[in-house]
């Protein structure tokens, strides 16, 4: 940072130019680029990307109409319609024309940095309101700062190095949520002579739902809980509060579903699954399962939780045909779920309560370090990127 500063007041104390994305950066579009078969095999060399979230789609055996980069020659790619971007520098086709390949233009190659100006893309803020495409109406007026090479040389040297310590944490967090997985399936194992009954012997299930929305009384002021799939996502399997609240007006005759007690995707994203820390709802893509007082003191609560993935993986294989993705419930509700030992349960819980914690907790583990590793990099890239405008005068700088 001392060094990048002194270098900033001895090259340009008055400031750096700002150029538009457009006067920098020529675009490509994808049309003879895009994959025809979306037959994917991981024997393929080619991959697919999106510039969406997912980036890598599969791998095709497609030979013409491959884009070519390449480290010393790699792109940006930029989804049109969403604004979100990857780097690349590897050979690749494409899903859909919704993308165009970002370059720099010839002119500017001798002062600007494409990893540079790759940077400096993420801090823009841009969340498009309709769909329609962004590069040419929109995305490509915003302006960058042009420091000299040496100061953009620097600044991609210590934004790297941050990539680079991201990338280790995420290849150890992979290799950890590997090893999770194997023992898991390995201590969830178990021989054909132990104790099983039917799911709906075991749990009591119920359905979640969504009170209306045209009735305000069951959401102005709501205090209670109401979890959809976008909690899951945000705040992980331990649940203790929601995005939304309802209102004790909208909870219906069984009433609230207990903590302590679990809620299963069973509809759209199916397997999906979270332990209930407070009483609450959920909505209808939900089964709500409860353990049955009668075996209160034959399960152990996390040995559930843990068993639960195993029945997430089940319910994916056991979908009713149709257009609607759901699971069967009547094999659901015969499920042989099995009862081993209390001592063994607790002995695979504790177990595998540490892997869960290293592996997916947003508090703790490497996902926590991941995050506050983000946080550290955001801040310095924020703080490395702010130049003042030439333009602006001795004002500017304070």
């Amino acid at each position: 940072m001392n060094r990048i500063e002194r270098l900033t007041q001895e090259l340009c104390p008055d400031g750096v130019e700002y150029l538009k994305l457009g006067e920098v950066l020529d675009y490509e579009q994808p049309g003879k680029y895009i994959v025809k078969s979306t037959d994917y095999s991981k024997d393929y060399d080619t991959p697919v990307l999106t510039a969406g979230q997912s980036f890598i789609l599969g791998y095709t055996d497609e030979t013409e109409g491959v884009f070519l980069a390449s480290k010393e020659e790699p792109v940006i790619i930029f989804d049109d319609f969403t604004t979100s971007f990857h780097w690349v520098d590897f050979n690749f086709k494409v899903k859909s024309s919704a993308m165009k390949m970002l370059r720099l233009k010839e002119k500017e190659g001798a002062k600007t940095l494409l990893r540079f100006v790759f940077f400096c893309m993420q801090q823009i803020k841009c969340t498009p309101l309709e769909h329609s495409r962004q590069w040419i109406s929109k995305y490509s007026g915003f302006e960058i700062p042009v420091p000299p090479l040496v100061i953009q040389e620097k600044i991609v040297e210590v934004l790297d190095k941050f990539t680079e310590l991201e990338a280790e944490l995420e290849a150890e967090l992979e290799a950890r949520k590997l090893q999770y997985s194997y023992y898991r399936d390995k201590l969830l194992t178990f021989s054909e002579d132990t104790p099983r009954m039917p799911l709906e012997e075991v749990f009591e299930l119920r359905n979640g739902y969504t009170p209306s929305k045209k009735n305000d009384a069951f959401w102005e002021g709501g205090t209670i809980p109401w979890f959809r799939m976008e909690d899951i996502r945000e705040n992980g399997r331990e649940l203790s509060d929601a995005i939304q609240h309802i209102t004790p007006a909208a909870v219906k005759g069984k009433g609230l579903f207990a903590a302590g007690s679990f809620i299963m995707a069973t509809t759209a994203t199916i397997g999906e699954h979270a332990l209930l820390i407070v009483d609450s709802l959920a909505n209808q893509r939900f089964t709500n399962l409860r353990i049955r007082k009668s075996l209160d003191s034959q399960l152990d609560t996390r040995y559930c939780f843990h068993y639960l993935y195993v029945l997430g993986e089940w319910c994916k294989q056991n979908v009713n045909a149709g257009g609607f993705a759901s699971v069967d419930m009547g094999k659901f509700r015969r499920y042989p779920f099995p009862i081993p030992p209390l001592e063994e349960q607790r002995r695979i819980a504790t177990i595998l309560d540490k892997f869960e914690r290293l592996t997916t907790s947003l508090q703790e583990g490497i996902p926590a370090e991941i995050e506050a590793r983000r946080q550290q990099y955001c801040y310095y890239r924020d703080k490395l990127l702010g130049f003042r405008r030439k333009d602006e005068g001795a004002e500017g700088s304070e």
